[in-house]
């Protein structure tokens, strides 16, 4: 009975350790080979270059300068070498605002850490590098890598966006195009693997193994540099002269959907933006919305006219007056009537009783209808990547009053993108496009080019002739007549809209805006120009008008536009 149980003893231990071994080289086979190549090889990630991005016509907007990351090997090092590789380091590369005794602890508390290889520094530059090699410091190397680089300053801040780093501190781009297109532009990542001994120092006859970054692609835009530095020159100028808190711009190619220029302020430096509000970052073109007054009134004309709901000479029967409506009164903005008016004159005099009546003969369906083939409600689509889009109310919610304020651009809300797409329609003959900043993106071996995509046709090609009319005659005979170029012919409709605050409208803050297109029979570019709260005057006609002819006048001698007139 002795001999059975030692039997089973020793079957039981031999079926132990078998099934030990089965676990550790079968079950953790793949774990354990992982381990022992850690020990074994060190894997050194190579950074692709991200790609450059040009201006329409080959300058560059953002590129990329070699640099270097700093690093240290605290096992190669003794207690007294790390102590003076610390110091040594410090001394180069204490900044202005660093305490050179503070950076030198922090590069020991590095170097004597329990690892083969340890970061020290990022973005090195080449001058920095060669003064740092001439010390021939032990356990100091550096590794190739790269910092983006912004020729133009601020330029275009808002349509570049700005790299920097992840939650892992890889390189990634937000906002603008550097967020939108940050996979095109990174690239992929190298892998260099080498075999290492003991003290993590490369075996020279070891395994090796290469795989070689794949760089990024490169973005040319439709941004015009000439353009855009009209834009921005005017706009800054028009901010300080009206006294406003912030002013935006955006022009765009009706025709092709092409943003040739645009620019916010207050804006930021891409290459610092850490020392700027990160409020600043956002791009108020595409992400902020607004309330856009009588410049809506254009969009509401144009489907009436297109239903043919009413005409140029049709009458109004209820302009005599304020209109009484659901416990409201509706008034025109300067208390003027014109009693029995026609279309024509309601977008001239920017009539909002006039367009009460014009929102009721539309209806509610067939406006709702419009609103959404206008764009309205949803995104644009872009290529930028903070868009964001107002949700249009559930039509079911609407009330007699909010179709009636809605017909005068109140109680509604859009984005500066949308808005100036929604006009560029009635410029290109009824046809909606889909905006774009980039225009081709390329790399070493193929491009790409983004080629101009119609959404839909809104209206008819008669109606959209026939509201440019009415539009040039606003320029002509409205309130914003004095700010017209001689000899030019220009479709446009200021915009005087106030904010809402706290469930009602503040009387002494405004958003002034203007929207138009020129040459008005064949245009070249429809642009909208906006004042946030500007002290020198809230209305449109006074503020946002004048920096749009400041910026027309300029796009006409750029385009080589002689006056017609």
């Amino acid at each position: 009975m002795r001999i059975f149980w030692i039997k089973v003893f020793f079957l039981i231990f031999f079926a132990a350790i078998l099934a030990r071994l089965y676990f550790w080289q079968i079950i953790k086979a793949d774990y354990l080979q992982a381990q022992a190549e850690g020990q074994h090889f060190t894997d050194i990630k190579v950074q692709a270059k991200r790609g450059n991005i040009y201006f329409s016509d080959g300058s560059i907007l953002a590129s990329s300068n070699p640099s270097f990351l700093l690093f240290g090997q605290p096992k190669i090092l003794t207690k007294e070498q790390k102590t003076n590789t610390g110091y040594m380091l410090a001394k180069i590369l204490a900044e202005e605002d660093e305490s050179v005794g503070d950076l030198a602890k922090d590069f020991i508390n590095k170097l004597s850490s329990d690892l083969f290889w340890i970061p020290l520094k990022k973005q090195i530059s080449f001058e920095t590098k060669k003064e740092i090699e001439d010390l021939s410091l032990t356990g100091i190397g550096f590794e190739t890598s790269s910092s983006r680089f912004y020729p133009e300053g601020s330029s275009s801040a808002h349509i570049l966006g700005f790299v920097g780093s992840d939650t892992k501190g890889d390189s990634k781009g937000y906002f603008g195009v550097e967020g939108y297109f940050d996979g095109e532009l990174r690239g992929v990542s190298g892998l260099l693997r080498h075999e290492k001994d003991a003290l993590g120092l490369p075996i020279l006859i070891g395994n090796f193994l290469n795989s070689e970054a794949k760089n990024g692609k490169d973005l040319t835009l439709n941004l015009d540099r000439s353009i855009q530095f009209i834009v921005e020159q005017k706009l800054k100028e028009g901010l300080e002269k009206y006294g406003a808190k912030a002013a935006s711009a955006v022009v765009m190619d009706p025709k092709s959907g092409a943003i040739l220029a645009l620019a916010s302020y207050p804006n930021y430096d891409p290459l610092q933006f850490f020392n700027f509000p990160k409020e600043y970052y956002k791009n108020p073109i595409v992400a902020d919305q607004f309330e856009p007054g009588s410049t809506f009134k254009v969009l509401v004309m144009s489907a009436a006219l297109n239903e043919d709901k009413v005409a140029p000479d049709t009458k109004c029967d209820i302009c005599g007056g304020p209109i009484q409506l659901g416990g409201f009164s509706i008034r025109t903005w300067n208390n003027k009537y014109y009693p029995d008016t026609t279309m024509k004159d309601v977008i001239i005099h920017s009539d909002n009783t006039g367009m009460v009546f014009t929102g009721q003969k539309l209806g509610l369906d067939k406006f709702y209808e419009y609103l959404e083939n206008f764009g309205l409600g949803s995104q644009t689509g872009i290529d930028l990547q903070d868009e964001s889009s107002p949700d249009l109310r559930a039509k079911g919610s609407w009330r007699e009053i909010d179709l009636a304020t809605a017909s005068f651009g109140q109680g509604i809300a859009v984005t500066a993108i949308q808005m100036v797409r929604a006009v560029s329609a009635i410029a290109n003959g009824g046809y909606l496009m889909e905006p774009h900043i980039v225009k081709e993106i390329r790399d070493e071996k193929q491009s790409f080019e983004i080629k101009p995509k119609i959404i839909r046709q809104v209206v008819k090609e008669g109606t959209a002739k026939i509201m440019t009319e009415m539009m040039v005659a606003a320029i002509e005979e409205g309130e914003a007549k004095w700010t017209k170029l001689k000899g030019f012919k220009v479709a446009g409709k200021t915009g005087t809209a106030q904010i809402p605050v706290a469930g009602h409208y503040d009387p002494n803050k405004t958003i002034a805006s203007f929207v138009g297109f020129a040459p008005a029979d064949d245009p070249k570019f429809v642009m909208l120009v906006r004042f946030d709260q500007p002290s020198a005057s809230i209305f449109g006609a006074e503020t946002a008008a004048p920096t749009f002819f400041e910026i027309a006048r300029e796009l006409f001698s750029y385009y080589k536009i002689a006056p017609t007139e």
